[in-house]
């Protein structure tokens, strides 16, 4: 009895720790939330520093396709809208409940949304520099390969996967960036100063 209590008592314990790293973990993340330009100037230092590590050991080159396919998935990911526009197409009865972008100028501006959004994506992106860096710490995961083959194999995967996004960008009609652009004014607003023959809302 006194050993499943001690159990009990250490797994609680082990749980209450648990549960206080993921409490501070959040809490730093919550902190670091507005400030996007550090984020990825962090995550662009520490790519930098993984690069040099592969350079200067001459290996771990499976380790770093591997990170480069990953990161090549979450940036497509990045770049493709939550609600796909090519549904429309593929089932017509539902096809109306599918965003779509304004095009007139009393349609309600949208913002892009993502399939994957920036936070995550600079969260994802930067435990998996991380773990990549760390791995590099262990000879067991120097794999001998051929890494020219890599190489080409990557360029050539991300060549065909951005050529593929960007048509399907153009046929769609869409950008995934939301910063610039045009927002449309609606029945009941108008520009600054006010115009004739445009209510400005008076709240």
């Amino acid at each position: 009895m006194d050993s499943l209590g001690g159990i009990d008592k250490s797994g609680s314990a082990a749980g209450k720790s648990f549960s206080r790293i993921g409490m501070h973990t959040q809490h730093i993340l919550d902190r670091v939330t507005p400030f996007v330009a550090i984020r990825w100037i962090t995550n662009l230092v520490l790519l930098a520093i993984f690069s040099v590590r592969i350079l200067y050991v001459q290996g771990f080159y499976i380790i770093a396709y591997g990170l480069g396919i990953f990161l090549l998935n979450q940036f497509i990911l990045f770049l493709t809208p939550k609600q796909d526009p090519s549904l429309r197409d593929m089932d017509e009865d539902d096809g109306d409940h599918v965003p779509r972008l304004p095009t007139r100028s009393t349609d309600e501006y949208r913002p892009f949304m993502r399939r994957l959004p920036e936070f995550k994506f600079w969260y994802t992106t930067f435990k998996a520099i991380v773990i990549s860096l760390a791995l590099t710490c262990f000879s067991i995961f120097d794999i001998p390969v051929f890494w020219p083959v890599l190489v080409i194999y990557f360029f050539t995967l991300f060549f065909l996967t951005m050529r593929q996004r960007l048509a399907h960008m153009i046929q769609y009609r869409y950008v995934p960036f939301s910063y610039g652009k045009t927002r449309y004014a609606g029945k009941n607003e108008g520009p600054p100063g006010g115009a004739p023959g445009i209510k400005i809302s008076s709240y």
